[in-house]
């Protein structure tokens, strides 16, 4: 379990990192409806950036892009790995949902014209290599890692709220309807991982805290 254990405070120094540096240009996207069946209108064009906090949108943007981005590259290692054996299908689902949660930051990146983190190549690598580590453990190991990412993520996804609403809740409600529907789609992965292997997660959790 020990690759599983250091799972959350890696993802955490990571995402927090992207808010110092310097970041080159983002790609474009499409938006699918979201898995939690939410309709959003989409952001073809950009938005105006007139009367916004353009350095906390900048941040909560960039590193969500970030961890959603090193989300997919964990899952598509874990589906390297298991994706025959009995967890496939629901690490395949979780990593749809993913997929949908990218798509999105991609677009708003392009939207709010937000540059993302130098970072990109090293999850592009790690993410990988920690999903397929975590699932050569099995599923006990996969499902411990899923549950530690998405842990993190959905407390990212909390302080973002909390941050939207302090500064207008009226002025970002669109990117708060985003954020709460994705942090409510994380919650339910890092639930599945629970159900799938409790006694896993639990030795995990108590590792990490020790």
């Amino acid at each position: 379990m020990e690759v599983a254990a250091a799972v959350a405070p890696a993802v955490r120094r990571s995402l927090g990192s992207c808010r110092s540096l310097r970041c080159g240009a983002g790609p474009r996207g499409r938006w699918p409806l979201p898995a939690g069946g939410v309709s959003l209108r989409p952001c073809s064009t950009r938005v105006s950036l007139e009367g916004i906090n353009k350095a906390v949108i900048d941040r909560i943007i960039r590193v969500d892009h970030a961890g959603e981005y090193g989300a997919n590259r964990i899952y598509a290692g874990q589906m390297a790995v298991l994706g025959r054996s009995s967890v496939g299908p629901i690490i395949r689902q979780m990593w749809n949902q993913e997929k949908d949660h990218l798509k999105k930051f991609n677009e708003l990146m392009v939207a709010y014209r937000v540059r993302p983190t130098v970072l990109l190549p090293f999850w592009n690598v790690a993410g990988f290599v920690l999903g397929a580590g975590s699932a050569l453990l099995g599923k006990k190991g996969a499902m411990a890692c899923t549950v530690a990412v998405e842990e993190s993520i959905s407390d990212h996804y909390n302080s973002q709220i909390r941050t939207l609403m302090e500064e207008d809740p009226e002025k970002y409600k669109e990117l708060l309807q985003i954020i709460k529907q994705f942090r409510d789609d994380e919650r339910e992965h890092h639930d599945i991982g629970l159900e799938h292997d409790a006694e896993a997660v639990s030795t995990m959790l108590t590792s990490w805290h020790h």
